[in-house]
């Protein structure tokens, strides 16, 4: 019979005490933006052709 001890699951106290405040904010950029409908398309039209 297992028994979940306090041993077994991960220390969270940390997690809970943790300040937002005191991260800085980054701007996010998308490295490889996918492409729009039209230019699939085109592609579909240049490979098929």
């Amino acid at each position: 019979i297992l028994s979940a001890t306090m041993c077994d699951k991960p220390d969270i106290s940390e997690v809970t005490s943790f300040d937002k405040s005191k991260l800085k904010k980054t701007e996010t950029h998308e490295k490889n933006p996918l492409p729009d409908k039209a230019t699939i398309e085109q592609e579909k039209a240049a490979a098929t052709s």
